[in-house]
């Protein structure tokens, strides 16, 4: 199988990759006596890095302090095992992170009214990689409580659903369906820390089915390295490739997502093309995950063929000014209540309060509002092992597949159905009208099935 040109090479248009000015040459090691500290600057070369190094969000008192608790878990997966301050957190969590896939699905749309299979591949793998541009904000979602749920509606006919499912390890699943499609995710990030950085693993399967044809379609994202945590400004890249293939068909796209390079060269950029089963090109792709990406047919070479000319297929939507968080549009809606059901389930995401008070800037309430979720969740879990229950989600159902994925195994759980069953007759101890719903408490433990060991 040909594939997108990695190192100095150039095939095509497509630009020339500088992989020899990998970001890791322009870093500053042991910044200041801190052992095991990398700074980089994207935008810049080797001898600003040190300057670089002196920015960021943190005041250098709060910088040195959480450096000296954090430098002992270099190596360790941190996913669940730290405590972070609220200055590093936007007001949003994981569930309503991975909603943010849906602000594209019209090319879900597209591809299921597509009878081209190689088109379909293009407009299924354009839609996985827009949510890169909401990706690139370097705030920190928060980790949901278990049993919390985000639900959003009013949406491009999507209903989504989606529920923390284990806490240790932290598992989220998520459904979302309309008349075009359905999508099936099953997430569990790994993380490894490195000091000044953190390389995510996202060890997860994503599922989508076109529906007129009955496609599946499986996707395989790049990992993501956030840089900077502490000294210098935070920036995250995903180099990698990201796959997708349709496993009615045996076609797959290859798509080759460029490390970020001296002076920023490469960053943002992402190569690659739509193979037939028999591993032959039939579509080059290019563009820029935080712009847009294009097609064009090529040849057996992966040369563009004649006559043919390059065309957009995706183009990233005007963004607010200034936001602090670097929301997008989408991304407020999502927050807001106007893409919630008009009955809300008490677990919802927009309930939380340290969410909200974060959202409304009083840091120090959130900070406590924080806390208080987090010793709450510890004490549920301490009644729980006493009266020797487990935990089990509602409206998802833990399946015996065990799947590989590039970073280790990971357990299935599939969309039980429930919620589609239930939503109708949802009443009053689980929902509530959305004249009320604003002022509702959240309370996601109340929804959790409880089995006896």
């Amino acid at each position: 199988m040909s594939s997108p040109p990695k190192q100095n090479e150039s095939k095509g248009f497509f630009a020339a990759v500088s992989s020899m000015f990998s970001s890791a040459h322009r870093s500053v090691n042991g910044f200041l006596g801190y052992e095991g500290v990398e700074v980089i600057n994207p935008e810049g070369g080797k001898d600003d890095a040190a300057e670089e190094a002196q920015r960021g969000r943190w005041k250098q008192e709060e910088r040195d302090g959480y450096w000296k608790m954090m430098q002992k878990y270099i190596g360790s997966d941190i996913t669940s095992m730290v405590t972070l301050p609220v200055i590093i957190f936007e007001p949003m969590t994981m569930l309503q992170k991975m909603a943010e896939l849906m602000e594209y699905s019209y090319l879900l749309d597209q591809a299921d009214e597509s009878e081209d299979p190689y088109m379909q591949l293009v407009y299924a793998t354009s839609w996985a990689i827009s949510v890169y541009f909401a990706y690139q904000r370097t705030w920190k979602p928060f980790n949901p409580i278990l049993g919390e749920t985000y639900e959003m509606v009013n949406h491009c006919g999507i209903t989504f659903l989606a529920e923390q499912v284990s806490h240790h390890p932290p598992m989220s699943a998520g459904h979302a369906e309309n008349e075009h499609f359905t999508y099936d995710v099953t997430s569990k990030l790994k993380t490894k820390f490195l000091g000044n950085s953190v390389d995510v693993y996202p060890v997860g399967r994503t599922r989508v089915t076109l529906k007129r044809d009955g496609v599946t379609l499986d996707l395989v994202p790049p990992p993501t390295k956030v840089n900077n945590l502490i000294f210098g400004r935070t920036w995250i890249d995903s180099p990698g490739e990201m796959i997708m293939t349709n496993l009615t068909t045996g076609d797959k796209a290859v798509l080759y997502f460029q490390p970020c390079g001296w002076f920023g060269a490469g960053r943002y950029e992402v190569d690659g093309y739509i193979y037939n089963s028999s591993e032959e090109p039939k579509i080059l792709m290019t563009g820029k995950w935080n712009e847009s990406m294009s097609y064009q047919p090529c040849d057996s070479e992966g040369e563009p063929l004649p006559g043919t000319e390059l065309k957009e297929v995706w183009h990233v939507a005007d963004v607010p000014e200034n936001d602090k968080f670097q929301y997008t549009h989408f991304a407020h809606k999502i927050n807001s209540f106007d893409t919630a059901p008009k009955k809300l389930l008490a677990s919802d995401s927009r309930l939380r309060p340290d969410r909200y008070a974060l959202e409304m800037g009083d840091m120090s309430k959130a900070g406590a509002e924080k806390s208080s979720l987090e010793e709450r969740q510890r004490a549920e879990k301490r009644s729980r092992e006493a009266k020797g229950h487990n935990f089990t989600p509602r409206w998802f159902d833990l399946t015996e597949e065990v799947t590989p994925t590039p970073w280790g195994e990971l357990e299935i759980y599939q969309y039980n159905g429930k919620y589609t069953e239930h939503r109708a007759a949802m009443d009053n101890s689980g929902c509530i009208d959305d004249v009320d719903v604003k002022s509702m408490e959240f309370n996601p433990w109340q929804y959790g099935n409880l089995t006896t060991e």
